[in-house]
């Protein structure tokens, strides 16, 4: 397993360059370019524009613009020097090379907007995020589970009747008419707060030093603030992933119901609990273990539509604000740490398939 993990690791480095690639000449190639938050200001004189330019390195061939951004090449340098600063890749550590420039050194470059560092702002929108998907990551999956393992051991009973009828509304709902509808029906009424992550009529916006300072002091208060904002928005994630991956545990758990190691286990007199869950749950679960190594990087991404939808201030909100202000080093740092989580996700599902079926070996 161990040399497997290793390979496999191995093999994401070619990939991660072939995306930081990818990602940066579609960016390049967006309409009007990283320069286009500015192309058409008519404020803007043409000097202003050529400083801009020069200032963001946009004035220099594009393998010199990527190698600068990827951290290989030295900013200050010319001709072959530009290379690194002994004509070689400056890919070493800063405590090495003593440059911190570039993705090589963990610098994803600066906001074109706010001027803040990229990796700090994306720092600032990934706690938010990480409770969203946290908690809707275990409500879809135990869920899904309880569901779909209830539905096959009572199978075409009102149950599954139920369940099968909810999981096809469930799986056709659009995300973003299901969050608009519950923005009606729980905003109108006030019952439950829509937009947000904590009510700032009684503490300060989340994530800010007097935020932390409001919860050190009302630690309950700020916990049960948080807690009703999240309700919608993890409710809306949820439902179409909770109604497709019921039926594949469904139909993986009949599967499995009438396979001879489980009339075997019956046979012997195992309870019916232990048979179902210990024998019977953990050859069903392939198929949601699948799902969730392509959904973890969706939960990432703080479902785009969801976080935009409740103004939820994560990575998917980040997300819209800076591709509608042509912020390109902010969106091409979401993209790479996304891409990332992508290719750990899928060795996470392969290795999560050995230990949740020990036939399987790598």
């Amino acid at each position: 397993m161990t040399k497997y993990i290793v390979r496999r690791a191995i093999q994401a480095i070619p990939v991660l360059i072939g995306i930081t690639i990818v990602v940066y000449a579609i960016l390049l190639s967006a309409p009007g370019g990283p320069q286009a938050k500015f192309a058409n200001n008519p404020r803007m004189t043409n000097d202003q524009k050529a400083a801009f330019m020069r200032a963001w390195g946009l004035d220099q061939p594009i393998p010199i613009q990527y190698c600068r951004w990827m951290g290989i090449c030295n900013p200050d340098a010319e001709g072959l020097a530009i290379i690194g600063p002994t004509g070689w890749p400056n890919f070493l550590p800063e405590a090495i090379s003593g440059s911190s420039n570039g993705l090589l050194h963990a610098d994803f470059g600066f906001s074109i907007t706010s001027g803040q560092s990229v990796g700090e702002r994306i720092g600032q929108a990934a706690l938010p995020t990480f409770i969203l998907a946290f908690f809707a990551l275990i409500i879809w999956i135990g869920s899904a589970i309880l569901i779909g393992v209830y539905s096959a051991i009572k199978r075409y009973s009102w149950f599954d009747q139920i369940s099968t009828i909810f999981s096809y509304i469930g799986f056709a709902m659009p995300t973003f008419w299901l969050g608009i509808m519950l923005i009606y029906i729980f905003g109108v009424s006030g019952i439950l707060p829509v937009s947000g992550m904590v009510d700032i009529r009684n503490s300060p916006a989340f994530g800010n030093d007097a935020y932390w300072v409001y919860f050190g002091q009302h630690p309950v208060n700020a916990i049960l603030d948080v807690a009703k904002h999240l309700i919608l928005p993890v409710f809306t994630l949820v439902v179409v992933n909770i109604a497709g991956d019921s039926r594949f545990v469904r139909a993986s758990m009949i599967d499995a119901l009438s396979q001879d190691y489980v009339r075997t286990a019956k046979a012997k007199g195992l309870p019916g609990r232990s048979v179902t869950f210990k024998h019977a749950l953990r050859n069903a679960l392939l198929p949601v273990v699948t799902n969730i190594g392509l959904e973890i990087p969706f939960l990432f991404t703080g479902a785009i539509v969801t976080e935009t939808i409740f103004s939820w201030p994560g990575i998917g909100k980040l997300t819209i604000d800076a591709t509608t202000q042509f912020d390109y080093p902010v969106l091409m740092g979401v993209l790479l740490i996304t891409s990332l989580i992508v290719v750990f996700a899928n060795l996470f599902a392969d290795v999560a398939y050995a230990v949740v079926d020990p036939r399987i070996k790598y």
